[in-house]
């Protein structure tokens, strides 16, 4: 990798989708599970709750910027004319591009979205859909970070 620019926002990006992955970890590995440990009505109202401090300034940067950082890498990776860093960095940004961001729009969002109006699935269901789709977001994150970490440590 060369130049300063280039790994300053490779490591930047690898520190953000590592930041998201472990939040999405998190939430899979205890939150939800508690959540499902709650009586339907509760459980709901908790997720319903979750979903509304969720968009906050914070997390909403560390996502969405994240993936602007990622496309970034991957336009340095495509113009890589090593082919090693060219997939790590492209594979990279594409996991956490594909992976997270693509999913938290196409199916936790809309997942979210009936949830809030209270309707579609049982919560029950919601929960098994939700943590399924959270896991792809999860995996891709953390193979983004690990993908930009490795092309980082790189000679």
């Amino acid at each position: 990798m060369s130049g300063t620019g280039a790994t300053a926002l490779t490591a930047l990006a690898a520190v953000g989708s590592g930041t998201v992955g472990g939040v999405f970890f998190a939430f899979d590995s205890f939150v939800l599970r508690g959540l499902g440990r709650l009586p339907d009505g509760l459980g709901a109202d908790a997720m319903r709750s979750i979903n509304v401090t969720a968009v906050r300034p914070a997390f909403m940067t560390a996502l969405f910027g994240t993936a602007a950082l990622a496309v970034g890498v991957v336009v340095l990776g495509a113009r890589s004319s090593e082919t090693v860093e060219r997939v790590l960095l492209v594979g990279g940004g594409g996991a956490y591009l594909v992976g997270t961001v693509l999913t938290t729009i196409m199916r936790n969002l809309p997942l979210n979205d009936a949830l809030e109006a209270r309707r579609g699935a049982t919560w029950t269901q919601f929960l098994a859909a939700w943590s399924r789709a959270n896991r792809v977001r999860t995996a891709g994150s953390l193979a983004a970070s690990a993908a930009f970490t490795v092309a980082l440590a790189r000679p």
